[in-house]
């Protein structure tokens, strides 16, 4: 299963960061599109990130460990919107997988 820990400040509840980690367990690897969706979204927001906006963050990674962890030090309106995105996005799998993807919401 995949755990997705979506990291929401205690005052204004906006999200930022998360850390994704684990295998979905759809499919073997090489054929998992739950594990693909996931790992797509995920790398897209964090390239979206520094593509797009100056926003200042921390990236940890782990591909042994198949973990990535997003830390925001700062939060424009376009990666607001692009966590957001993530979010959405994450739900939406979610909704269809349940079994393979839990969300985690942690207050920071």
């Amino acid at each position: 299963m995949t755990l997705v820990d979506l990291y929401r400040d205690g005052k204004s509840q906006e999200i930022v960061g998360f850390k994704v980690s684990g295998h979905a367990g759809f499919a073997e690897a090489g054929e998992d599109i739950v594990c693909a969706a996931i790992s797509t979204l995920t790398i897209n927001t964090v390239n979206s990130i520094e593509a797009f906006t100056t926003d200042k963050f921390d990236l940890n990674t782990d591909e042994d460990g198949a973990l990535i962890e997003l830390k925001m030090s700062s939060i424009s309106n376009e990666t607001r919107i692009l966590l957001q995105a993530f979010e959405l996005g994450m739900n939406s799998i979610a909704s269809d997988n349940a079994q393979y993807l839990l969300i985690n919401i942690k207050e920071v």
